[in-house]
């Protein structure tokens, strides 16, 4: 009788082995509550997308989905973490294009890299907008011209801060200077939302940033709008000209913003994620809080996603590698 038991179980188990995750407990997903990481401090683009994301993925999963805010080493602190953390698709990040860039910059410095990209898996791309070059009204430039002829008179005096070295914020002025010349004083700080507060603060001259962060500083008359780094004139901004219209296409730069899970997530965890956040970007919340944001939604998920996320990287690593190392003197 032990003989047959012992087998009985044996054999159970066998077949447990062959049957799908997603019959064994996949869908159950989720039987708690996820976490979504903003690798940067409250205030910034991933930040500002991360929360209603987060809040219309809850209605369409039953199940809360928390924000936290993970910042250090230019957003790699909160990156890694997520790219090391569990594949069971509870632990989700928010990511900018900087993703792909700080493993980059790794490999500029010789240093192991903090994460690698091939870490996560794309599950959606929410958002992909230009930044924009904002100075306090009071400053002296009306115009990008008036700035980029300043800063060849006087070079590395105008300041600007960015959310850290390497990051979203910074590689915009860096190609920017590239493109045009110019050398500026770079000061970075742990995340876009110090970065706002510093030029607002009158400790720096300049910002390059995401329009959800800088238009509601623009209509408050706190900032002043001069170029814009994407191929059009961004829609809240009509008469705000691109840098490839004033000449200096090269600088072409967008921050967007998508949620990845760890590689190794089961795919049918994968595609609930996917439909979860296909639903919510159709939420009337969602879309009201990115209509605030002056935000558009620019939504791919799978292979689309992965695709637009596989040229970006090729584009930022190429960037990376043409600015060349860039000493954090912090």
């Amino acid at each position: 009788m032990i003989l047959i038991a012992a087998r009985s179980l044996a054999i159970a188990l066998i077949v447990l082995s062959l049957v799908p995750g997603s019959a064994l407990g996949d869908e159950t997903f989720p039987s708690r509550p996820l976490t979504m990481i903003v690798p940067f401090p409250p205030g910034g683009v991933a930040d500002l997308t991360a929360r209603p994301v987060a809040a219309a993925m809850e209605k369409v999963l039953k199940q809360p989905g928390g924000v936290v805010n993970k910042q250090g080493a230019a957003g790699a602190v909160g990156m890694q973490s997520v790219a090391v953390s569990k594949p069971d698709g509870y632990t989700l990040l928010m990511a900018l294009s900087s993703i792909s860039i700080i493993p980059e910059a790794d490999k500029l410095f010789g240093r192991p890299p903090a994460y690698t990209v091939d870490q996560f898996a794309p599950i959606a791309l929410i958002s992909a907008d230009p930044t924009i070059l904002v100075v306090r009204a009071e400053s002296p430039w009306k115009t990008a011209k008036e700035f980029i002829e300043d800063a060849k008179k006087k070079p590395g005096q105008i300041s600007y801060s960015s959310s850290g070295v390497y990051g979203t914020l910074h590689m915009a002025m860096e190609l920017l200077s590239q493109a045009s010349g110019i050398k500026l004083r770079h000061v970075p700080h742990a995340g876009a939302g110090p970065a706002m507060t510093a030029i607002l603060g009158g400790h720096v001259d300049a910002l390059a940033s995401g329009p959800a962060v800088v238009i509601p500083q623009i209509k408050s008359g706190k900032l002043r709008a001069l170029a814009g780094w994407g191929s059009q004139r961004v829609a809240a901004l009509p008469d705000v000209p691109t840098f490839k219209e004033l000449g200096y296409p090269e600088a072409e730069f967008y921050i967007w913003a998508g949620v990845f899970a760890p590689k190794g997530t089961p795919e049918p965890v994968l595609a609930k994620l996917r439909e979860a956040t296909r639903v919510a970007v159709g939420d009337a919340a969602f879309k009201n809080a990115m209509e605030k944001m002056e935000t558009p939604v620019t939504f791919k998920q799978g292979d689309e996603f992965q695709k637009f996320f596989d040229a970006d990287a090729k584009r930022l690593a190429e960037g990376v590698r043409r600015v060349g190392k860039i000493e954090d003197k912090k």
